[in-house]
Order: structure tokens, then sequence, then C-alpha cells
């Protein structure tokens, strides 16, 4: 028997909330490691050992193995704890993340009909190698030069299903970006806007899956992050305490003693 669906009879107040997921994009040496480091119960899996100069919780990853077994670690020691053992789990960084995922795109599109064959090592003559009655991949296939861009789909779903199998574990899944220029035009007028560094469409599917994009940058002494949108920058939030906003987030002193402050980012 169908459960009966009651429907709303007005409208109910908006509320506020800490973003789920997000992402934080801004140049190199802007303050975006510095500001996750600053984060308390933050788990930090690391793509590119960019962190030793900083006190953090981290551990590193350079596959989709890897990462795999991270949330198997995570998912056990929440087990132990009867809890989430980390309010934040930061992913640094997106740009590297993504470079990771080739190997799995590739899986991916091998799981189809069309993809069987594709992207596996063969001998001279052209036949597939089997070891052990088993297929091997071709390190070197690069499921981005499929004809049409075909391949892209696969990377991006590679991507997001990375990114999505750890938002469960935790609070807040930050996911920390390198930024890039993109040419646009509208109304026969080419300009620039400042993206997120990632191939094709994947940039603007995360972002908009995101609950908040945040732009760091560095305006002297000071480190900010915006929330405001417009001015040729992918940026804004659906929590009302952030939308639309900039905060100060970081200042140093004389000696670049650097002292950070998210605490008006995530609500208690």
């Amino acid at each position: 028997m169908a459960k009966e669906v009651i429907l709303p009879t007005e409208r109910r107040k908006a509320t506020n909330f800490n973003p789920r997921l997000l992402v934080l994009f801004g140049k190199p040496k802007s303050g975006k490691s510095s500001a996750v480091a600053s984060l308390d119960s933050n788990l930090i899996i690391d793509l590119e050992d960019g962190y030793r100069a900083l006190e953090v919780m981290a551990v590193q990853a350079r596959s989709v193995e890897d990462l795999n077994d991270i949330r198997a670690a995570i998912i056990k020691k929440g087990k132990e704890l009867k809890k989430k053992p980390y309010r934040f789990i930061t992913i640094d960084n997106a740009t590297r993340l993504e470079e990771m995922c080739l190997s799995l795109a590739a899986d991916y599109y091998r799981k189809t009909a069309m993809g069987a064959q594709w992207g596996l090592k063969r001998d001279e003559k052209g036949i597939v190698i089997r070891v052990n009655g088993k297929t091997v991949a071709d390190p070197e296939a690069d499921i981005r030069t499929l004809p049409n861009g075909a391949g892209y789909l696969y990377l991006r779903n590679a991507v997001k299903d990375m990114v999505k199998m750890f938002q469960p574990l935790c609070e807040t899944l930050i996911l920390v970006c390198h930024v890039k220029d993109r040419q646009i035009r509208e109304n026969d007028v080419e300009s620039t806007e400042l993206s997120v560094d990632l191939a094709g469409k994947l940039g603007d599917i995360i972002c908009g899956e995101a609950d908040a994009v945040g732009f760091i940058y560095r305006e002297k002494n000071k480190t900010i992050i915006s929330f405001a949108g417009g001015d040729g920058t992918i940026r804004e939030a659906r929590p009302l305490h952030l939308r639309g906003k900039k905060f100060v987030i970081g200042e140093s002193d004389d000696n670049n003693n650097l002292k950070m402050d998210l605490s008006k980012i995530f609500i208690d």
C-alpha cells in the first residue's frame, strides 16, 4: 500500500545550516591550505604532499585505491567510536583528484559495450594481453582522447563518485581547488572569468552541487574568503550566514605570523 503524502499548505521558514560540501578555490599561495589547516577535527586527504609546513591531521593519497583505503579506515574508526570521527574532511586538491580518477574513468568506459576492448595492453600483433586469464589495462591510455570528447562523461562521473563517497563520513566535506582563467562570450563580447581548474564542465558541475563556493584571496596582510557572486567569478552560497558575503579569515603581523579564524564560516 502506498504511503500517504501530506502536502504543505504554507511556506516554511528558511533555516540556516553549515555547508555539507564546500568548494574553496584561489590562486597559489592565497591561504587555502592555511585556512583548512586551522580547522579542528579536520582530516586532510593530501594528494600532493602540500602540508609539510603546517600542523595538521593528514593522510597521503596518490591513487583511487588509496582513497578507497582511507574511506574504509574512516568507516572502521566511526564504528569504533559510534560517531563520525571527524567534523571535516578536506580533499586537496581537485586538479590532482581529477588526474587520479583517469584510471577509474577508464574502468567505467570499459564496462560499456563500446568500450569493452578499449585501453588494454596488446602485443605486437594487436592481440589483447592476458595475465592469469585477465586483461591488463594500459596505463598510457587516456580517456580524454576519445573522439568528440566522449571520455569526459566518464571522467566527470569518476570524480563525482570519489567526492560523494566521503560526504556521508563528515559534517562538511571541503574540496580545495586551483583557479584558472576561462574565456567566455556573451552578447558577442568576450571576457575572462575565474573558474575552478577542472576539465570541461566538471568544475561547473562540482560547484553546482556544492552548498557554498568560496574564493580565497589576499589583500596586504589579510586573507579573505568571498561568497559574493559576480565580478567574473563563480562563487555563491546557499547557507544564509554566507550568502553574498565576504569574511576576513586571516591576518598576519609584522613578523609574518598568520592567525586564522573560520568561526564565522562554520556556525555551531
